[in-house]
């Protein structure tokens, strides 16, 4: 083990979705992990609205960010980089990010690292249970995404296995939610109510598990549309909705799709080692039904703890940091924010014209 003070000290910036999360890491060692929502502000939508996100972390982000160096006891000019999801995510809501990375990189003269909001959901993982194996399998459900990836090198080789061919996980949950009128967002309120309830009441179908469905991809959509007909047509038949027994079985159908292929996924590519990360990966049933398949399988599973699954500015900082032990280059200060950014590419080093360094850009300390 190299000694702390030689591990990369790198500020994370994460703002792709309604998180302003900044956070601060030293190699693999977590030291602040500052979040403000605007999930509140989002409510009364029923929904995330861009406009209202991107005002939120313009407004939270210059504070959020002094919160994250005091917790860390760490001060500006002391960070070995600074790391900013590049993408995916809402345009609106990356530029903010993407724009005060930049401000701050270049104010301090340190080096901007663009990176991936997926892969950094990977590597968050090292903050709980140490380096990732190579190669991981992970499994990241959220309110945007649901896939599952093989990654052999975080900062440079993450390979998508399966994806969401309609609706994510988590767009499912808040959709259900709605219909069953437990409020916004679903996930945490859902996993609420199942856990009275019967998973196996009702039988909702399982997406994508026939024999000539692609093995790894994932729909939720036709659940989404079997459940809500289920109520609906309870409803039209003046019957009680049975909304603890009707969350379990909906979430039994979600968790059981991920968990499955997930294990087949690590068993077809000869992978021991599962990562579950993103926001739903918060769910309970899916931490014990995940733990229950892999331990049947020989496979060893990895999940976060709940606060470093959702959207952080840790997991940024977490990926900044791997890059910097790695030498991969920085980013240029062209570096743009992409809302369609492809896992493919964990970081986004850019064109670096005549700049080769960060350093030369800004030869003195702008900011202290």
């Amino acid at each position: 083990m190299t000694d702390s003070r030689d591990e990369p000290l790198v500020l994370g910036i994460e703002t792709s979705c309604d998180e302003t999360g900044v956070g601060i890491v030293r190699g693999t060692t977590l030291l602040a992990d500052a979040v403000a929502s605007s999930v509140d502000e989002h409510a009364r939508f029923g929904g995330v609205v861009p406009e209202v996100a991107s005002r939120a972390h313009l407004e939270a982000m210059v504070p959020t960010i002094d919160r994250a160096l005091k917790e860390a006891g760490v001060s500006a000019k002391d960070l070995d980089g600074i790391a900013v999801t590049a993408g995916p995510g809402l345009a609106g809501a990356l530029l903010v990010g993407v724009s005060a990375a930049k401000a701050y990189a270049y104010a301090l003269g340190k080096p901007l690292y663009g990176v991936n909001h997926l892969a950094s959901h990977i590597c968050v993982d090292q903050l709980e249970h140490g380096p990732l194996p190579e190669p991981t399998m992970a499994l990241l459900v959220s309110g945007g995404h649901s896939s599952l990836l093989l990654s052999s090198d975080i900062t440079s080789d993450v390979r998508p296995m399966g994806a969401t061919i309609d609706d994510a996980a988590g767009e499912a949950f808040d959709k259900i939610a709605r219909v069953l009128n437990l409020g916004f967002p679903g996930g945490p309120v859902i996993d609420r109510y199942a856990r009275e309830g019967d998973p196996e009441a009702i039988a909702f179908p399982r997406g994508l598990t026939g024999p000539r469905d692609p093995v790894y991809d994932f729909s939720f959509s036709g659940l989404k549309t079997a459940v809500a007909r289920w109520i609906e047509a309870k409803r039209a038949a003046g019957e009680e909705v049975p909304v603890r027994d009707v969350a379990a079985s909906f979430q039994e159908a979600v968790v059981d799709v991920l968990t499955r292929k997930a294990v087949r996924a690590c068993k077809d590519e000869g992978v021991d080692h599962l990562m579950i990360g993103g926001g739903v990966a918060a769910n309970s049933r899916l931490r014990a039904l995940a733990q229950e398949r892999c331990e049947k399988a020989g496979i060893r599973l990895r999940v976060p703890r709940p606060k470093l699954c959702t959207d952080n500015g840790a997991m940024v900082a977490a990926l900044g940091a791997e890059m910097v032990a790695r030498g991969r280059a920085a980013s240029s200060w062209d570096l743009s924010a992409d809302s369609s950014l492809p896992v493919t590419d964990p970081h986004v080093p850019g064109h670096h014209h005549d700049h080769d360094h960060v350093h030369e850009v800004s030869k003195e300390n702008l900011y202290s």
